[in-house]
C-alpha cells in the first residue's frame, strides 16, 4: 500500500469521525428565546396539553460511523489522483448518510406521554415548555420558568 492510499484512508476515517462529532443535539423548543432574568422568568400558565413524544435519539450513531468508513473504502477503489480523493470523500459522506438512515429505520421507536405547557411571561413573551409531569400545575397558576422547567411561584 503506497503512502497516498494510506493518507486517503486516514483522511476517510478522520472525516467520518468529524461528521459524527459535528452533530448537534436537540433541545426543548420554546416559542421565543427567553433570557433568564427574574422578571422574564415569571408568568401565568395559558394552557397545558398532553402530547406524544418519541424517545428516538436524533444524532448520528454507529450506523453513520460504519457507513462513512465503508463508503470511504469503496470510494477509494475508484479512479486515481484527484478523482480518487473526491470519490473517497463522496463515499465517506454518502456512506455516513446511508448508514445513519439504516440505523434510524432499524431502531425501535418508543413513544411516551408528556405535557406541553404554554406560559405567558410577565414581559408578554410566550414560552412553551415540554416536561414529563405537571404535579399541581393548572391553567391560570402563577409560575416561574427555570432551566426549561415550570414551577409554581
Amino acid at each position: 500500500m503506497n503512502i497516498c492510499k494510506q493518507t486517503t484512508i486516514a483522511v476517510t476515517i478522520a472525516a467520518s469521525a468529524l461528521l459524527c462529532a459535528c452533530s448537534s443535539s436537540p433541545t426543548t423548543a420554546s416559542a421565543y428565546p427567553v433570557s433568564e432574568t427574574a422578571y422574564s422568568s415569571y408568568g401565568v400558565i395559558e394552557s397545558i396539553q398532553t402530547v406524544q413524544v418519541s424517545n428516538e435519539s436524533k444524532g448520528p450513531g454507529a450506523g453513520a460511523i460504519v457507513g462513512g468508513i465503508v463508503g470511504g473504502i469503496l470510494g477509494n477503489q475508484v479512479g486515481g489522483g484527484t478523482g480518487n480523493t473526491l470519490a473517497t470523500a463522496a463515499g465517506v459522506v454518502g456512506g455516513a448518510v446511508v448508514g445513519n438512515n439504516i440505523e434510524k429505520n432499524n431502531r425501535n421507536q418508543q413513544v411516551r406521554e408528556a405535557y406541553q405547557i404554554s406560559v405567558r411571561l410577565d414581559n408578554g413573551v410566550y414560552q412553551t415548555v415540554l416536561q414529563d409531569n405537571i404535579a399541581d400545575l393548572r391553567v391560570g397558576n402563577r409560575v416561574y420558568v427555570k432551566n426549561n422547567y415550570v414551577y409554581r411561584s
